[in-house]
């Protein structure tokens, strides 16, 4: 459903990300992993066609990025990190107007905003909204269409822990009807209990996939993700702590 061979994306002569050779299968939940800056967003704006690749190829859904952009956006679904949604429309609005773009239908509007919880401030502007609330009403745009394909950069943040719980089950909802998810995420946890496969990125490349009991085999250091991620990332917890107090004793 996701293939990229030797895809690249270089600022001058930074890589953000490297010669990524990358398949994801139809239904599966693949998460991504990597420190900040290691080049996930990257990588997710490549395959959604918000970034232009440098070299190498992506495709989604049989559909070449580059050659085929609005094939490729009309299978798939995106929330980014932090979405962005036209402020002077209220929530309601906005899905209304995504849907429509979309090719929707509206009743499902009134079943996301009962799902998350904004019967209240549905028909408030978004320009009032918390981080939280804004959050919500992205997610119902990236769902609205029933995408082959979803896109998730950390859609858990900036959640309360009962929307967070929904996100969740939706996403495993998601994967049980045979839609495939991309997910980015720092919470260790969400991805050891729902992934079915993980790809971890360090520095633009990619230096492991697999599953977690694939993972484990490989592992030196522990059972856990957090442990396995930090061990092929090249520190220790104890070793980040360490070097923070070397470097406040040494400026101080």
């Amino acid at each position: 459903m996701i293939e990229t061979k030797s895809l690249t994306k270089k600022y001058g002569n930074l890589s953000a990300v490297s010669e990524l050779n990358l398949q994801v299968n139809p239904g599966e939940l693949f998460v991504f992993l990597g420190s900040n800056g290691a080049g996930k967003t990257t990588t997710i704006k490549m395959l959604t066609g918000l970034l232009q690749p440098t070299s190498g190829t992506a495709t989604i859904a049989g559909f070449d990025v580059v050659n085929s952009p609005l094939e490729v956006k009309k299978v798939i679904g995106y929330l980014p990190d932090e979405p962005f949604l036209y402020n002077k429309l209220t929530g309601r609005e906005y899905l209304q107007f995504i849907a429509d773009i979309r090719g929707a239908q509206r009743k499902k509007i009134d079943k996301f905003i009962d799902l998350f919880e904004l019967s209240q401030s549905a028909d408030e502007l978004i320009d009032g909204y918390s981080l939280g609330m804004k959050k919500k009403v992205a997610i119902g745009a990236a769902l609205i269409h029933d995408p082959k394909v979803l896109f998730l950069d950390e859609p858990t943040g900036g959640l309360d822990p009962r929307s967070a719980k929904t996100m969740k089950d939706i996403l495993m909802d998601i994967r049980q009807r045979g839609s495939t998810v991309f997910m980015t995420t720092h919470i260790l946890e969400i991805a050891e209990r729902m992934c079915d496969r993980i790809g971890i990125i360090n520095n633009g490349k990619l230096i492991r996939v697999g599953t977690m009991d694939e993972l484990r085999k490989e592992a030196q250091s522990g059972s856990s993700l957090e442990d396995i991620f930090l061990e092929l990332t090249g520190k220790t917890q104890d070793q980040e702590i360490a070097q923070f107090l070397d470097d406040v004793t040494n400026n101080s």
